[in-house]
């Protein structure tokens, strides 16, 4: 029953509530963007969700658009100032993906929404991370976010399609608080700006 109606009733109740609530922290976080990074404030890209769907998610945008004397962007750990990677430690870049929620694009939790080009890459039993609404935050995300591998990422993230429940979200609701803006671990790779990209995993698993 929660899954077929109760987990988009409690998605669309709480991203109607953030939008309201904490329109001035959405109205304060784009003016600092606009100012600290520049336009357009919102990074618009095309993600899978639920079955393979495409649709456009919404988030704060984090880097500059410094480029060399090519013209090609610059690497992600150059572009990526402070002010952006404190967005990404609290999760306040992801706070637009509200619309994407409310739009039904995407739920409060559930495996993340990651790149599209990463859709021939998944085994058999990756697949099926496809199967519910991709999330705000995940089970994967409460478990090392992107300090853990691609396969275990992904494992987490079947684990929690095969076991969707209301206490389970709200379990992994208060996670994402306390890990986001108490502790801020897992946010990169050991080394990296951002997480390596996924290349496909070596066997089945």
């Amino acid at each position: 029953m929660y899954r077929k109606f109760g987990k988009r009733f409690l998605d669309i109740f709480c991203s109607l509530l953030a939008l309201v609530v904490f329109s001035w922290l959405y109205l304060i976080i784009a003016l600092l963007v606009a100012i600290f990074l520049g336009r357009p404030i919102l990074f618009k890209q095309e993600r899978p969700g639920k079955n393979e769907k495409i649709f456009k998610l919404y988030k704060f945008r984090t880097m500059t658009d410094k480029r060399d004397e090519n013209g090609n962007l610059l690497p992600d750990e150059v572009r990526l100032t402070k002010f952006g990677k404190f967005l990404r430690a609290t999760s306040l870049d992801e706070l637009p993906e509200a619309i994407n929620i409310l739009k039904g694009d995407m739920s409060i939790i559930g495996p993340r929404p990651l790149l599209v080009q990463y859709l021939p890459l998944y085994n058999e039993e990756q697949k099926h991370r496809h199967d519910v609404r991709p999330g705000l935050s995940g089970l994967a995300q409460v478990n090392g976010r992107n300090a853990i591998t691609w396969e275990e990422k992904f494992k987490l993230d079947v684990e929690y399609v095969n076991h969707v429940t209301f206490w389970g979200d709200v379990k992994i609701i208060f996670k994402t608080v306390w890990k986001a803006f108490a502790k801020q671990e897992g946010i990169n790779q050991d080394g990296a700006a951002t997480m390596e990209p996924f290349k496909g995993s070596k066997q089945d698993a």
